[in-house]
């Protein structure tokens, strides 16, 4: 196989790459599943072109190229409406503008499936590694064109209309992507179909302007943190803010910053900050606070002195990031008091203006103290139900497996789906999809005792904790979350009925923790999930609206 035949598979490697970056660096929402899912079909396109080379059989060489262009016309597709998400023009996600813009592709992908008398595709020396493209073909690169030329429109409707400016650079990085693709898919037509005759066969200009038009949505994924939108807002707030804030991980690197800082240091993310070279003057003062700001780094450390430029008086605060009793960082604030500082020095009658300041200090550490406990709430917490998260619930169980292995402590877990919720968002919306999960939330939350643990698992999978419950009494517990669940009517505006749904439920009994070692807690808590889980596919396949038991 020649060096040409493996380009198609780079290009595909370098997408997996970057599909795995986005995968592990951003926080899993419904944006990022779709942009995962759309990144997915990216690679199957350079696959395709690839597997196309490597089999003999031409059967299987047909189904390549079929499943290569079906990827591409969904693709396609799958790129407006990506667009429509990231650039917020949300006017065009009408039912009846969506179908007009898929059908097109569906059509064109039937008539690449079907391929009628040999309208798309005809084998040469019979095989489809050299092929002739018939009119099925030109159709498809007409709808890709004008698919092209729908999202250029769509992203200058977003770039004259009154967005951000972080809105702006992530639309022109996406039209960057638009750009890319279209000019290289055409260059792969132009150089390799219809200059076939006249000039050898150069691989993979689609693939490269594929992976180009990646490494465009990587960046802006990446510079403008475009699915985090707690990282965004959390940003405005604090560079809204007149004191300098640094937050700093366990090793002290830089993670976060505000604007207001710049006065005081220079650093930038991913950087070491060292106090002691911050403070290189060494007063009785400045040694006392470093000396408590390295030995004692879970409380918290002050100290008023002259910024080493010399030209301000700045308070530095410090004070630590704790997360379950843990220190992961720490905060610190820097303040200009230089205008306090001479009106101290000034007069003895400012001593009120001076509380004034203090009592101000005092509401700022506050506040600050308040947003680390939002801040902690929200990284345990789902932000749609407000109760617990799926991480915060699998750190509790791996405690749990933890300090009672070998011991003889009944617990019980259950895992819940919302039946047909599918159903309800195709039906009333999806804001009348969260409404009937926070609607149930509140329903089960009702019905648990005070120490159980609710949390959401993911979309519209709940998981319960019971501590210290036996096989009995949770079987007693998930029939009566099953009926208040059942009873439950929500009320939606503008339908007339009210909404109710039903679950199906999965419980599992445990009478004793049993890790083979300590360090296999993690291990084990999944297998105890897998358990569970299945109990619940059970009662889904048993028809719904009921309760499976198994027991470990």
């Amino acid at each position: 196989m020649d060096l040409g035949s493996w380009i198609d598979l780079i290009m595909c490697f370098i997408l997996f790459l970057l599909f795995i970056y986005i995968f592990v660096s951003v926080t899993i929402t419904r944006l990022h599943k779709v942009y995962l899912g759309f990144h997915f079909s990216m690679m199957l396109w350079p696959y395709c072109q690839f597997a196309i080379k490597t089999v003999d059989d031409p059967v299987y060489q047909l189904f390549y190229v079929k499943l290569a262009f079906v990827d591409a016309s969904m693709l396609v597709a799958g790129w407006i409406f990506f667009t429509i998400l990231i650039s917020g023009q949300t006017q065009f996600l009408k039912r009846k503008i969506l179908i007009l813009l898929f059908l097109p592709a569906v059509f064109s992908s039937l008539g690449v499936i079907l391929n009628p008398y040999g309208w798309f595709v005809t084998p040469v020396n019979g095989g489809y590694v050299e092929r002739i493209y018939g009119p099925i073909f030109w159709i498809n690169i007409v709808i890709l064109v004008i698919h092209a030329l729908v999202s250029l429109y769509i992203i200058y409707v977003a770039l004259v209309s009154d967005q951000a400016s972080r809105i702006k650079n992530q639309i022109m990085y996406m039209l960057k992507g638009i750009i890319a693709v279209t000019v290289f898919l055409l260059l792969d037509v132009l150089l390799n179909v219809v200059l076939d005759d006249y000039l050898p066969v150069i691989p993979g200009f689609t693939s490269l302007g594929i992976v180009i038009s990646a490494v465009f949505f990587v960046i802006t994924i990446h510079q403008d943190k475009v699915f985090d939108i707690v990282t965004i807002a959390h940003q405005d707030i604090i560079d809204t803010m007149e004191y300098g804030i640094l937050v700093l991980d366990d090793q002290e690197r830089v993670m976060e910053m505000n604007q207001a800082l710049h006065p005081y240091s220079r650093l930038k993310a991913g950087e070491r900050f060292n106090m002691e070279a911050f403070l290189p003057d060494k007063t009785d003062a400045i040694a006392q606070f470093l000396r408590q700001y390295r030995e004692r780094p879970e409380e918290i450390a002050e100290i008023e002195c002259l910024h080493p430029d010399g030209q301000l008086y700045i308070n530095i605060h410090a004070a630590p990031i704790l997360v379950s009793s843990v220190r992961a960082g720490r905060t610190i604030t820097f303040q200009d008091i230089t205008e306090l500082r001479r009106l101290i020095d000034e007069t003895n009658h400012q001593n009120a203006i001076l509380q004034e300041k203090n009592e101000s200090l005092i509401k700022v550490q506050e506040e600050l103290s308040r947003t680390n406990r939002k801040l902690t709430k929200m990284a345990i917490t789902d932000s749609l139900t407000a109760c617990y998260n799926r991480h915060y619930l699998t750190q509790q169980l791996e405690r749990e497996v933890t300090e009672k292995r070998g011991l003889h402590a009944q617990a019980a877990v259950i895992l819940i789906d919302i039946d047909f919720f599918k159903a309800v968002n195709d039906r009333y919306g999806h804001l009348a999809g969260d409404l009937v999960i926070c609607s149930t939330v509140e329903v089960l939350q009702r019905a648990l005792r005070e120490h159980d643990i609710l949390a959401r698992y993911g979309g519209e999978e709940f998981i319960i904790y019971l501590p210290d419950t036996g096989e009995a009494e949770a079987l007693a517990i998930a029939k009566q979350l099953k009926a208040a669940v059942a009873s439950n009517k929500v009320s939606i505006d503008n339908v007339a009925h009210p909404v109710w749904v039903t679950i199906s439920m999965g419980v599992l009994s445990i009478n004793e923790f049993s890790p083979e070692q300590p360090g296999d807690a993690s291990a084990y808590l999944n297998d105890l999930l897998k358990t569970v889980d299945k109990a619940l596919y059970a009662a889904k396949h048993q028809g719904r609206n009921r309760i499976v038991s198994v027991r470990r």
